[in-house]
């Protein structure tokens, strides 16, 4: 079921695509909770031309997909800002990078403005409970105690008497000054610091919804008028023998305390981003180029394609690039995941951002700004984290009732005391509905989903996993078979010398002699395929020039397709080729014919050599099975995986490969339409389907599977091609990004669940469901405290997921 509705999706999209269309990502600000999420949403959704928007709370932005004909990202702008929220116009020409270290910079300023207003309102918050200690003795002495609130029913036996023997003059004050002073105090911070709140409340009112501004606004407003006509006019209260009581403490601690709860989840959102943060401070400010002999330091926008770059010892590679002289080994683990340097000669790529350990290079700048590599990581990484997992929908759907119902519970509960315990008066029935309306908050709801995807990718690019967002990360926990490309995926893709042999009579030759004889054979085969652009010739080159040889010149080059090649190489007339060749120039093959049959059961292709129209050696050129493959295919199947191997090679090569790495079941012989086939037949068995591949020629099949991982490969890593990019080339990485999605999808779920219960339990606690039999009440002031924890909670459950242990070890992936 899943992958036909994954699949008509991407059928559907095909036929959309012929019309046109524009994605823009906005920035938003003054989104506080899951209800503003879903709201705005539902309110892009609507506009015109939209196809589909995507917000997200964590990132604080808005993607939509629209009709450039129908509409415009000014309008889709306007229509953001007409809603009460912020918003801004993208910037055009801004890398990936730059667009995350603004973001990085305005999420700090966030952070720094919500600890100072968080810690002014805590500190006044202390003072008003303190000065309001004596207002409490007077009304005690009256008779007219507020008996009902647990919190200040405590400050009343602990902190009462404490305050009287150390500080005797605060009892002196005059009840009204203290109330005045109180009430100037609260106005202060409900303005200041907590503007914020009624100002989103009376927007969210216009547009006739509701969020979480709307609980806070609503409980300490209510408080705050209670307590602002008991100073104004505290004898119509005595005259009745209610107490005029003012909870503008209450208010105060209230504001202060949703502040920390929003600036601890402002600092755990900041943390949710470092793998983001650490991927923009990679990329140097400057580089050193050289221009006719002379260097300069530039910043990198300087920087042209083709220019003569310098890297020295310790310095980060600024730019992507090829290189041109010397020898370095270089960090890329920050980029690919993995741990060993990697060592770079002339004609080696090196990848922007990564760290030069030893040695210097010079290399000429290729992919640039918005094209290098790590731009095109961390805009896939910011997509990613900006997008949404299905699960999300749960908590959509509630959030969009959650805070309507909450006022409808705050309202029943104002009555049920007011008609259930008269005798209480109206402050306690006042109290009882602000504690429903402060500790039901739907943060946590609206931060359950985004953060754990934003970690799961996070730590996933640190592994060399980029995970294009959160659909494909939960489709991920959800495969059963795993279908693996040969070439480039098992194997490393690249052609390379295996076997040297030549048809030696005399068993009893001299090693040394033997040694001889191969260099002299090989120096005349490199020579000789020198002149040639096929992959097999350039293997042979590569072969040659690695033991050191020194290749001349060869002469009346000859090539025959589908057969070799010929020439003069020395005086010497060389053949290299298939028997065919060799029998068309009636060279004798015989002496090596069952090692040529042994080679090609071996996945090897035999290289015939002959000299002076004599045989002189085969060679056998193979596509090298990657190192990792066989453990990686292992432990597939140890984990109760189905492994299929899916190939365009010819069905001899393909089973000798499979049963090198432990692969059992072999499709091989197929085309790309072929391939898609053996997919969808796969699906129809009941197969959740995961495609490796090499993201080019496996681009249908990759779309065809529930799942699409693609192998990267140097600069060029793909992306496009499917949901998932493996920087290191290394099959080890599909098991560790199924382990991620497990990981994420196990988080995500426990995050739902802690989000619902603390509303299923907080709220009934809070209307006071306990207190007809166990005399147990909620202060607001508690209530305020357990709301800002619930949000922290859930964000730092998802930062579990940066400490998944991906290594391979001994019992493959697991957690700490």
């Amino acid at each position: 079921m899943l992958s036909s509705l994954k699949n008509r999706g991407r059928v559907e999209t095909e036929v959309v695509s012929q019309v046109p269309e524009e994605k823009v990502t906005i920035p938003v600000t003054g989104m506080t909770c899951a209800a503003c999420q879903s709201f705005l949403q539902k309110e892009l959704t609507k506009q015109p031309g939209v196809r589909d928007a995507t917000v997200n709370l964590m990132l604080h932005n808005a993607t939509v997909h629209f009709d450039p004909e129908t509409t415009s990202s000014s309008v889709l702008v306007e229509a953001i800002r007409a809603t009460g929220y912020g918003a801004e116009a993208p910037m055009l020409h801004r890398s990936a990078l730059e667009e995350q270290e603004e973001q990085d910079e305005q999420q700090l300023q966030e952070y720094r403005q919500l600890r100072l207003k968080a810690v002014v309102s805590l500190l006044a918050g202390a003072l008003a409970m303190i000065l309001s200690m004596p207002l409490m003795s007077l009304n005690r002495e009256r008779g007219m105690e507020r008996v009902k609130d647990p919190l200040l029913n405590w400050s009343m036996r602990v902190i009462d008497p404490l305050l009287h023997s150390t500080l005797p003059w605060i009892y002196e004050f005059h009840a009204e000054t203290v109330r005045w002073f109180l009430f100037a105090l609260a106005t202060f911070i409900m303005g200041w610091a907590g503007r914020r709140f009624y100002t989103k409340a009376w927007s969210a009112l216009l547009h006739k919804t509701a969020d979480m501004n709307s609980l806070v606004a609503l409980g300490t407003g209510a408080a705050y008028l209670y307590s602002a006509a008991g100073t104004i006019a505290p004898g119509f209260f005595i005259s009745r023998g209610v107490a005029p009581d003012v909870y503008f403490e209450a208010v105060t601690l209230i504001i202060g305390l949703v502040l920390v709860g929003n600036m601890l989840e402002s600092r755990a959102k900041g943390q949710t981003s470092s793998a983001l943060r650490k991927l923009t401070q990679l990329q140097p400010k400057s580089a050193t180029i050289l221009r006719d002999g002379i260097e300069y330091s530039v910043s990198l926008a300087s920087i042209q394609s083709g220019d003569i770059v310098l890297v020295r010892p310790g310095e980060r590679v600024p730019t992507d690039g090829e290189v041109l002289s010397g020898k370095s080994s270089v960090d890329e683990s920050m980029l690919t995941g993995e741990s060993l340097p990697i060592e770079k000669i002339a004609r080696d790529r090196v990848t922007g951002g990564s760290l030069n350990q030893r040695g210097s290079l010079q290399y000429r700048a290729t992919s640039l700004g918005s094209d290098s590599t790590l731009a095109q990581i961390v805009r896939l990484l910011r997509q990613a984290q900006g997008s949404r997992a299905p699960i999300q929908r749960i908590a959509d759907r509630i959030s969009a009732v959650f805070v309507p119902t909450v006022l409808g519970i705050a309202i029943v509960t104002s009555f049920a005391w007011r008609i259930f315990a008269p005798h209480l008066g109206i402050v306690q029935a006042l109290a009882a509905a602000v504690t429903v309306l402060v500790i039901a908050c739907p943060c946590a709801m609206g931060l359950a989903i985004p953060t754990a995807v934003m970690v799961a990718t996070g730590r996933g690019a640190n592994y060399g996993i980029l995970i294009k967002g959160g659909e494909a990360l939960q489709r991920l926990e959800k495969i059963n078979t795993i279908v693996l490309d040969k070439t480039g995926t098992i194997t490393t893709g690249r052609l390379e010398v295996t076997d040297l042999l030549l048809p030696l009579e005399d068993n009893d030759t001299p090693t040394q002699n033997v040694t001889l004889a191969e260099e002299n054979v090989l120096r005349l085969a490199a020579a000789l395929e020198r002149a040639s652009e096929h992959s097999l010739g350039e293997a042979i080159v590569r072969y040659a020039e690695a033991r050191g040889l020194l290749l001349p010149q060869a002469e009346e080059f000859e090539s025959f397709p589908g057969l070799g090649v010929a020439g003069v190489v020395n005086g010497d007339s060389v053949l290299i080729g298939n028997s065919e060749l060799m029998k068309n120039h009636s060279v004798n093959i015989g002496p090596l014919i069952f090692t040529a049959e042994r080679l090609s059961e071996e996945a090897k292709t035999p290289l015939w050599i002959a000299v002076g129209g004599r045989l002189a050696a085969i060679l056998a050129v193979a596509d090298k099975i990657k190192p990792s493959s066989t453990e990686a295919i292992h432990r597939m199947r140890v984990d109760g995986f189905r492994v299929v191997m899916l190939s365009g090679d010819n069905e001899r090569t393909a089973h000798a490969i499979a049963r090198q790495v432990g692969i059992d079941e072999v499709i091989a012989g197929v085309l790309p339409v072929g391939k898609v086939e053996a997919i969808r037949r796969l699906q129809a068995e009941n197969g959740v389907v995961a495609m490796v591949g090499d993201g080019v020629n496996d681009a249908p099949a990759l779309a065809q599977a529930d799942v699409g991982l693609t192998m990267a490969s140097g600069a060029d890593i793909a992306m496009e091609a499917g949901d998932v990019t493996l920087m290191r080339s290394d099959l080890s990485g599909v098991i560790a990004a199924v382990a991620l999605s497990r990981g994420a999808m196990r988080v995500m779920r426990q995050n739902l669940f802690w989000a619902f219960i603390y509303n299923l339990i907080g709220v009934p606690i809070a209307a006071g469901v306990l207190y007809p039999t166990f005399g147990l009440l909620l202060s607001p002031v508690v209530a305020s405290a357990a709301m800002a924890l619930s949000s922290f909670s859930v964000v730092t459950n998802s930062l579990r997921l940066r400490r998944l242990k991906l290594d391979w070890g001994r019992y493959g992936v697991e957690e700490n």
